[in-house]
């Protein structure tokens, strides 16, 4: 195949369209904050139409959410170790290195903000945090196949996540590896 047929190969130009428009929203994000821009600005920022963005997404809101769940399920997705322990430790790595990464506090501050953005953007943050809580949900269910006792979602979600998410909110000091291994800990 040479390269102008791999040029056209049917999904490049979509996947291509898809990486501008979720990195505009998070350039966006992280200059304005939430709120602070359109479909249009996106749009602009991309290099697409606003046509394409919503024939693609329907809303801001929705882009927003698959903006969010895109970068979790790239940049911390779901390990599986072997045994809980090591699966919450990865887990919890990934997660601190991508909320403390370049753009993570926008994306923080962009599942914080969907909640109380009207019935849309309820929905957005409610479709965002099923979703995450059903890929934990599915990690310890392994751990409980495998014999292991393992907490519920939310569990994961009080010890382990939320305090980092507060400590990248409110800058209170840095992720580091015996903080988050510390929360593992307690929760375990």
């Amino acid at each position: 195949m040479d390269e102008r047929q791999r040029a056209r190969r049917p999904g490049g130009r979509s996947a291509r369209v898809c990486a501008q428009v979720h990195q505009a929203v998070t350039e966006l994000i992280s200059e304005h904050g939430y709120g602070n821009f359109t479909v249009g600005d996106v749009a602009a920022r991309a290099g697409v139409a606003d046509s394409s963005i919503y024939r693609r997404w329907g809303s801001l809101e929705a882009l927003l959410t698959d903006v969010a769940l895109t970068r979790l399920n790239t940049r911390s997705p779901m390990p599986d170790t072997g045994s809980l322990a090591g699966d919450l430790r990865t887990y919890a790595a990934n997660v601190a290195r991508e909320i403390t990464g370049p753009d993570g506090p926008a994306v923080l501050h962009l599942a914080v903000a969907l909640s109380g953005n009207g019935q849309q953007g309820r929905q957005a943050g409610d479709d965002l945090r099923a979703e995450r809580m059903r890929q934990l949900q599915s990690m310890l269910d392994r751990a409980r196949e495998r014999g292991e006792h393992a907490p519920d979602a939310f569990g994961v979600l009080d010890h382990i996540l939320a305090p980092m998410y507060i400590r990248v909110l409110f800058g209170m000091g840095p992720l580091t590896p015996d903080y988050i291994d510390g929360l593992v800990d307690r929760l375990l």
